[in-house]
């Protein structure tokens, strides 16, 4: 990563993606911020964070956000949530910012996605899968378009999300039977390591802290050096 390229976030207005402005900006990167309204732009410009406005959702908005003049080396995004107009920005604002990731030659896409997606759907109850069922579909949507794009991904399924302080215990695993609960500050870290590390490459990983797993599953603990 060159000194003159940016970090692309997309979601950092809260949770995980919040965490993962305030580790980048720790760590000297620059950062570009995509966002949606002005309620955090204060916040993020103080950070010293370069804030772009645009709708994930809105294909136009999000390729001149990220087809400006700065080069991008990396997309993060931790969009999703509630749905607008009937639109959730799970699947299509994920697929609009890899589309555009493609058109910008951006080095690697880190997606933060969800155990429940994919592979990982047996690794929560039923009753939770059901509930969620709606956007675990977008969610994989999303991870499939990645993984098709031809990017260099990560992908990463955090388990249930807490707002606590950091613990230091979050681990990533292939394996998709591991599930369990994660502060959103520990899945941060995990994104930031994973986005310096090659080992990571073309994976995908589920997130969660070694003390908080459901059940006492034996597994491999997925290494990032």
């Amino acid at each position: 990563m060159t000194s003159e390229s940016y970090i692309f976030l997309a979601g950092s207005s809260r949770g995980v993606g919040r965490e993962i402005a305030n580790r980048l900006i720790a760590q000297n990167k620059k950062v570009k911020a995509l966002l949606r309204t002005e309620a955090t732009k204060g916040e993020l410009e103080t950070m010293g964070i370069n804030i772009v406005f645009g709708d994930a959702l809105n294909v136009a908005e999000v390729e001149s956000s990220m087809l400006g003049d700065e080069p991008i080396h990396a997309v993060i995004s931790t969009i999703g949530g509630l749905p607008k107009d009937g639109e959730r920005a799970d699947y299509l604002g994920n697929k609009n910012l890899i589309d555009a990731a493609v058109k910008a030659n951006v080095k690697k896409f880190i997606l933060v996605s969800s155990i429940g997606s994919g592979n990982t759907a047996g690794a929560i109850p039923p009753q939770a899968l059901e509930t969620l069922r709606p956007v675990l579909l977008e969610k994989e949507k999303a991870e499939q378009h990645l993984i098709a794009s031809g990017l260099t991904y990560t992908i990463i399924r955090p388990g249930g999300l807490k707002s606590e302080a950091a613990t230091g215990n979050g681990i990533l695993t292939e394996d998709p039977q591991v599930a369990g609960t994660i502060h959103r500050a520990d899945v941060a870290d995990l994104v930031c390591r994973c986005l310096e590390s090659s080992c990571a490459n073309n994976k995908v990983l589920s997130a969660i802290d070694r003390n908080m797993m459901y059940g006492q599953p034996d597994f491999e603990e997925f290494n990032l050096i």
